[in-house]
């Protein structure tokens, strides 16, 4: 990488995710000062993760700019229900927001990528057919013309952990679960609204905290609660309700190209279902997904 990017200036998009993390890292070890990397947050991470992430990022000695842009991703989402909108709406955004921040650093040269593998295969099989736009798969170079660098695009997710393993990173951020580029708004149904992130999160974080503090979060490959676009009638108390419901979605793989549902305890669902129902207020209703990949993909939308 020193050879290729030479004292050229570079920038980096982070998600908060393993694989642009470890990307940071490792230009960060190979040129230094020259890396500047923007956090853009879409208002649709999980609960807290933004603030969390960026003291993570500052304690890696990352120089990080950090961009709240949740106002105008939400009123770009507004009324928008079909997923490959949403993930182009998203991707539009975020390049718009990167873009801005972009050209207040002089004389960049390189646009880093976390691009890995599996992210190039879903946007472009071999015949030719997308299954999925990856919101960090084209689109950015062109725009702004810079030179693209993607240190991990051949690697897989167990690959990619290996590298930041051996670059020290610590462990709670090599050990994170992959986590959605256009973040819950492919996990919520329909279209994106602020009380809906607001149920998605609080009922994601109960689903995320009881899988660490029964051991499983390592366990599986990826998991998180999914806002469905029903709602169902229900008792509380001697009372009628008619709110919402929430799938949670657990999956065990190595690579992500195939997954197999992750067969958890039925008295650990059992545990979150009735945490989600009495603490979140709106969700009256918790399922279970059982579907594996293929047929079904990792993510709803």
């Amino acid at each position: 990488m020193r050879q290729q990017l030479g004292d050229d200036k570079v920038v980096l998009g982070l998600s908060g995710g393993v694989d642009s993390s470890v990307a940071a890292v490792l230009l960060n070890k190979a040129i230094g000062k020259n890396l500047t990397c923007i956090f853009v947050d879409h208002g649709l991470l999980r609960k807290n993760e933004f603030k969390e992430v960026m003291r993570d990022y500052e304690g890696l000695g990352l120089n990080v700019i950090g961009v709240d842009a949740s106002e105008k991703f939400f009123s770009e989402l507004a009324g928008v229900s079909d997923p490959e909108k949403k993930r182009k709406i998203i991707g539009k955004g975020f390049i718009d927001v990167f873009d801005r921040e972009a050209h207040k650093i002089e004389d960049v040269k390189w646009l880093a990528q976390g691009t890995i593998y599996p992210d190039c295969i879903e946007s472009l099989s071999i015949t030719g057919t997308t299954i999925k736009s990856h919101h960090n798969v084209g689109g950015l170079p062109e725009k702004m013309n810079l030179r693209l660098c993607e240190p991990l695009r051949l690697l897989f997710k167990d690959e990619v952990r290996r590298v930041g393993r051996q670059l020290g990173m610590p462990e709670h951020l090599i050990k994170r679960q992959p986590f959605p580029g256009p973040g819950l708004a492919v996990r919520i149904l329909g279209d994106i609204t602020p009380e809906k992130v607001r149920i998605l999160q609080d009922a994601d974080k109960i689903f995320i905290d009881n899988l660490r503090e029964a051991g499983l979060y390592d366990k599986v490959w990826q998991a998180g609660a999914i806002l469905l676009p029903v709602q169902s009638v229900g008792v509380m108390g001697d009372e009628r309700t008619y709110e919402r419901a929430v799938a949670l979605r657990a999956v065990t793989s190595t690579d992500a190209m195939t997954a197999d549902w992750a067969h958890l305890p039925y008295e650990f669902l059992a545990k979150v279902s009735n945490e989600i129902i009495n603490h979140v207020r709106g969700v009256n209703r918790v399922c279970y997904d059982i579907s594996s990949k293929p047929p079904a993909t990792i993510e709803w939308e």
